[in-house]
């Protein structure tokens, strides 16, 4: 098995939490955990989701996906995790979405039906919402040069992100924003073609997340 990634990154001088390698899905405990904070995030009610809600059906397969890959050994193991993944590749193409494994914090919030790109290196804090046309990738040619997005991060429709870049918690994205640069400064807005700070007011009151444990 490959070695993972370092648990941490460092930001100007601050350690903050590396997204989606802190707390990956290690246990059937990790598993319920995940998809109640999905659900909450979604904010969805129920025992399971209906077959015309394929947002939330979509983010359960992965969460199964995640825990079969990450958890279960020996040849039943390898079956059950090939049958989830040939389910949750078949369901992102029904929904236009392309979520690499572990590469979301728990909370996760899709918008919506509609193109969605994660690029395999990016990483996504948790408890963020991200709406359809954002794309998070690469600068071109380099294949690891992705975005790390902090947690309870507000991502609005059409955004594009990419680059090796750091977004801190608690920052709301606008629209069609091209966001090239890191934004170290949490609770802001940031917006436009290059993205610049446009307000200090971030993403509360535009997700559903419990508030930030304090350090």
């Amino acid at each position: 098995m490959a070695e993972l990634p370092p648990m941490c990154y460092t930001v100007t001088n601050r350690t903050m939490k590396q997204p989606g390698w802190v707390s990956m899905i290690r246990s059937k405990q990790d598993l319920k955990e995940y998809m109640e904070a999905d659900k909450f995030a979604l904010a969805r009610s129920g025992r399971r989701p209906s077959p015309f809600d394929l947002v939330w059906r979509y983010e359960r397969l992965m969460r199964r996906c995640e825990y079969w890959l990450n958890c279960r050994r020996g040849p039943v193991g390898r079956l059950v995790a090939l049958f989830y993944r040939w389910r949750f590749f078949r369901l992102g193409i029904k929904c236009g979405f392309e979520f690499p494994l572990n590469s979301c914090g728990k909370g996760l919030s899709i918008a919506h039906v509609g193109p969605i790109l994660l690029n395999g290196s990016a990483k996504l804090g948790e408890y963020c919402r991200i709406h359809l046309f954002v794309s998070v990738a690469t600068t071109a040619g380099q294949n690891n040069a992705a975005p790390i997005i902090g947690d309870r991060v507000y991502i609005g429709p059409g955004a594009r992100l990419f680059g090796s870049i750091h977004i801190a918690n608690d920052i709301a994205v606008g629209a069609n924003a091209v966001v090239n640069k890191s934004f170290d400064t949490p609770g802001i807005s940031i917006g436009g073609i290059p993205a610049k700070r446009i307000s200090g007011k971030g993403s509360q009151g535009l997700l559903f997340a419990p508030p930030p444990s304090p350090d």
